[in-house]
Order: C-alpha cells, then structure tokens, then sequence
C-alpha cells in the first residue's frame, strides 16, 4: 500500500494544519526558515478545504493532530516535553495529547475484555469504572477483582487502532522514499530506516502482551532503585488487547501547581527522572521509552511511578559502553576523546579528519558548560549538531534512535519540573559510575571471563576435535605433515588452555 495514493495523505495533513489554523502556529514557534515555510504552505494553503475539521474546542495544533490520527498525536506527545524547541504556550498545549484525549465508549471496552478474556467484565471485576486516561492507543479503567479484591488499571486498545496505524505509516514510508529522491543528501540520514524502524515500535505497543512481559521485567530491574515504583502485570487478566496491572496512585507529573500543593520538591524529582533513566539504559540496556509526564506520576511518599511499557528501548553492552564513553567525554569536555569513540564505533567515516571533528564537537558543547538550562536553546544547538554531521557524514544510527528520542523526551520532562536543571551535573554521577565498573581493570577480567565462559561450553567437544584432527593429520601428504601438525597441535593446545582458564574463571567471577 505505500504507492503514490498517499500523496493524498501528505496533502490532508497540510490541508488540516491549515484548515485548523496549526500551520502558522507551529512555523512560528519552531521559527522554521523561508524555503520550509514556504513548502509547507504550498502543501496546505491550495487543498484547505480537504483538512479534517477537528474538534474546534481544542488549541489549533492539538485539534490538528488529534484530527489526523495515532501516529500524528505519539508525535505531539514527544514536542510536549520540549517548551524549549516549541515555546511554553505550545508544549503546554499538547500536553492534553498525554493522557486527556477523547476516550471510547464503555460498550466497547466491554467488548474487547470480554473477547480477550472470554468472560463478561461483570464476571471478572468487582468494579469496573468510566476511563480514567485515554491517548493515543489505549484507554484506562480502573476496576476491582472479584475474587481477591485487588484494585488494578485495566487497560484497552482502541478499536481499529492497528489499521489507523498501518494506514499513517504508509504515508510515512512514501513521503520519506520521496524525500530520499528529491533530497539525496538526505540518504544518509536513512529516512526510511527511521520509519521502518518506528514502525516496528508501534507494532510492538499493539501487542498488550508484549507490553506485560516489559513491565514485568522492567519491574524486576528496578525493584531496589529507590524512589521508584513499577506497576507489576496481573499475568491472567492480560492478553494483545487487554492488560491489567496493579493500581498505582499519584499526581501527574505534568502538574506542577498539584506536586507544589502537596510538599513535592520539583527540582529533586527534577534530577532523579534524568538520573533513573541513565541508570536503566547504561546498567541494564533496558529503558522506558516513552517517558513523557503523562506515563509519569509522584506517589504520596515522592515515589516517581512509571507507567504504559509499550514501549521499551533495549541497546547491547557495546553499543551502551560507547554511548557512556560518549557522555563521559562530553561531561569532561575531552572532545577528543569523543571524536576518537565517534571513529572507533564506526559512526564517522574512517577517511574523515578527528581533529577537525573534535574541533566541530567543541563548538557543540561548550556553549552549554556554564550556562544555565533555561538559557539553553535547544533548537539551535539540535540544528547546529544536525549542520556538524552532516559534514562529516554521519548516517543516521538506527539502533540509536529510540535511545536517542528518549533522551530528548526526559530532558524535556525535566526541564519542565527545574528550568534550571544542569543536565551534565546530574548526569556525571551516573556516567561516572558506569564507566568505573565496565571500562576499567575489573571489567576487564569480567570480560575475559565472559569470553573464556563461552570458549569453556567447546569443553566436550574436544575429544572429537583431537579425533579429527588426527584423521586430518593421516591424511596429509608427508611433506606437508610437520608443519601443518604443528599448527593443529598448537590450536588444541591454546583451545585446552582457553577452556581451562574459563573453567577458573567462572569460578572466580
């Protein structure tokens, strides 16, 4: 399906954000250049009359985004945490995106729960209330169960919440095909990698069963991080389109006036969401992402609660090793050093300069050291490192961008409880931490270990590799013997040793 028809959806996007009255707020707010300003309204201003209406009691850009669907809102949702890049008066209006959208009707939440279950709500719950949240994919009941009286959040999907999707992510796919062949300095920018790779996220979250295995283990990660709470799933009222977990209470951490109200300190809560998400990316390469304040709440006893797994970033232990060495460098201010993991992760093409890279790094971070949060642009300083890797030709790197987006998500939440939060102050313990324990001589021998555990499973196959290499030497025409014996000697000699050393280190470690 992603063939030219969805030019008409490209078109309906623009005619809707005109129709609303979005497109000039939002090329205002993000002070998008006269060439793109012009583009977009050549896109939108002709077919005004074709944009979806929308719910004229909402702001412009809410009711535009609302209007065009899932995929339009998840991206709303991401431009509600950063007033930085949007201004305060537009994030603050997309925060209705979060949590407060329209729900569906309680007959077919009744519906989907007695279908994924196989027996009617009155059969499994004590009570079962009106939705208590409603985004993007879901919506929230709160509800009793009959038979231990446990209070949970039953969740449901929205009817035809997959083929809204589908429908949204084909357009995607062309208009990034179309961007690669009109744009082609944009390639290495992989725009249809990004979608596929977003594409393969939203799926993800459409599976309510996916999402129980998340939390569950997810919950078992940070069960001793403290000031921090995990719904856990109840494993048999959940299944693709229902999921129940325990009930959690708190305030909304969009909600400032309420956290001030009830005692919270906003800059402690501040720093602790950028510190918890660090935590859980570098130490168990198992993140929350999609950590805007509406998944985010402050119990009574100023626990931050997390909420919606859906979405969940996973990154290997290299990739987390050169992410850390990457920060740490950027909190010392050694941009060489964060050239030269640039270069060693294979980031930056190798034919490229690393002092002048380095030099190019500087002019990025050093702006930020010693300036407050508040006065931090950050829709300068992402267009800036946007114009330095281009430069350099950095492909887009997939694997990265949940990591990356989420980073940006949390900044932002951040940033609306402390305006003046210092992300690098409160990241370095963090970072600091991280690479004491898996870059220095310990980690070290912890890897060896890790290798000689693996080489040490060879361990019963080596009575076959003797074997054969013995029926290899009988076969070998004689003047070819001594040499090549050596070498097969020399191979079950070193495999032996390596198992050896697996074995005591195993043991050790």
């Amino acid at each position: 399906m992603r063939g030219p028809h969805n030019i008409w959806r490209l078109i309906r996007t623009g005619a809707t954000f005109e129709r609303t009255g979005a497109m000039d707020v939002v090329l205002e707010a993000m002070v998008v250049p006269v060439r793109l300003r012009f583009a977009a309204r050549l896109l939108g201003w002709p077919f005004k009359w074709l944009g979806v209406k929308g719910d004229p009691a909402l702001p412009p850009v809410t009711r535009a985004l609302t209007a065009l669907g899932p995929a339009y809102i998840k991206f709303g949702q991401i431009l509600s945490t950063r007033p930085d890049i949007v201004g305060d008066e537009l994030a603050e209006q997309l925060k209705y995106l979060q949590d407060k959208l329209p729900p569906f009707g309680m007959a077919d939440a009744r519906k989907a729960i007695a279908a994924e279950l196989g027996s009617p709500v009155e059969g499994l719950f004590e009570s079962f209330s009106e939705p208590v949240a409603a985004a993007s994919i879901a919506q929230v009941h709160n509800a009793r169960l009959i038979d231990t009286g446990q209070e949970v959040a039953v969740k449901v999907l929205r009817p035809g919440i997959e083929r809204a999707f589908r429908r949204d992510i084909d357009a995607f796919y062309f208009a990034a095909r179309a961007i690669e062949y009109l744009a082609p300095f944009s390639r290495r920018l992989r725009p249809v990698d990004v979608i596929t790779h977003f594409e393969g996220v939203v799926m993800g979250e459409l599976d309510l069963r996916l999402e129980a295995s998340a939390a569950s283990e997810f919950a078992e990660n940070t069960k001793s991080d403290a000031g921090f709470q995990v719904p856990t799933p109840v494993w048999r009222l959940s299944g693709r389109t229902v999921l129940t977990l325990g009930w959690a209470e708190g305030i909304g951490l969009s909600d400032n006036a309420a956290l001030d109200a009830a005692g919270h300190d906003r800059v402690a809560l501040g720093a602790r969401v950028l510190s918890l998400f660090l935590s859980h990316a570098l130490r168990d390469g198992l993140f929350h992402g999609d950590m805007h304040q509406g998944n985010l709440k402050v119990a009574a006893n100023g626990d931050i609660i997390a909420y919606d797994f859906g979405i969940m970033g996973r990154i290997d232990e290299y990739t987390r090793r050169v992410y850390a060495e990457i920060l740490y460098g950027f909190i010392r201010r050694d941009y060489r050093r964060v050239a030269e993991v640039h270069f060693e992760a294979g980031y930056v093409p190798a034919n490229r300069d690393i002092d002048e890279f380095a030099r190019a790094l500087r002019a990025v971070g050093e702006p930020i050291f010693g300036i407050e949060a508040s006065r931090v642009s950050m829709a300068r300083l992402l267009s800036f490192l946007f114009e330095v890797t281009e430069k350099f030709g950095m492909e887009t790197r997939t694997e990265l961008i949940l990591l990356q987006r989420t980073m940006v998500v949390v900044e932002g939440v951040a940033r609306s409880l402390d305006p003046h939060i210092n992300i690098w102050e409160v990241a370095k313990p963090v970072v600091e931490g991280y690479i004491s324990r898996n870059l220095g001589p310990v980690a070290l021998l912890r890897d060896l270990a890790q290798t000689a555990r693996v080489l040490s499973r060879f361990g019963p196959r080596l009575p076959h590799l003797v074997e054969q290499a013995l029926i290899a030497q009988a076969d070998v025409p004689a003047p070819m013997k001594p040499t090549r014996t050596r070498r097969r000697l020399l191979q079950l000699v070193l495999a032996i040793a390596l198992v050896g050393l697996g074995i005591w280190l195993g043991r050790a470690f």
